[in-house]
């Protein structure tokens, strides 16, 4: 059975807030609507936590017509006491590193299986 088709209920290690942020992260002029489908989340929940990222300022916004532009302004700390030291900005590393890397091995993987002749291109 594949996990990645079917979710744990529960817990989880990233918090909706982080993973709203590291998509904006990802593209700084990305949609609510775009975000909502990659977080799994509804467009007002997003919408909520943009706001909660706003006004505790882990994020700004400038409108750009009728779309907005994000930053994430540097410098800023994890909220959580025993999270001392690290940055925002190193915790999105991280996770860049991991989507980054994710693909880095399914690319090598692709092409193992190619050079088998296991690859059904």
């Amino acid at each position: 059975m594949d996990d990645a088709l079917h979710p744990r209920t529960g817990w989880t290690f990233l918090t909706n807030h982080a993973r709203v942020l590291a998509a904006i992260a990802r593209d700084p002029g990305v949609r609510v609507r775009d975000i909502a489908a990659r977080c799994l989340l509804t467009e007002r929940a997003v919408q909520k936590i943009i706001a909660d990222l706003e006004t505790d300022g882990y994020l700004m916004h400038t409108r750009s017509g009728r779309s907005n532009r994000y930053e994430i302004p540097e410098g800023t700390v994890l909220r959580h006491p025993a999270d001392a030291g690290p940055t925002v900005a190193d915790l999105l590393a991280l996770l860049a590193v991991h989507d980054h890397g994710t693909a880095t091995r399914e690319d090598a993987r692709r092409r193992d299986e190619i050079s088998s002749g296991t690859h059904p291109a």
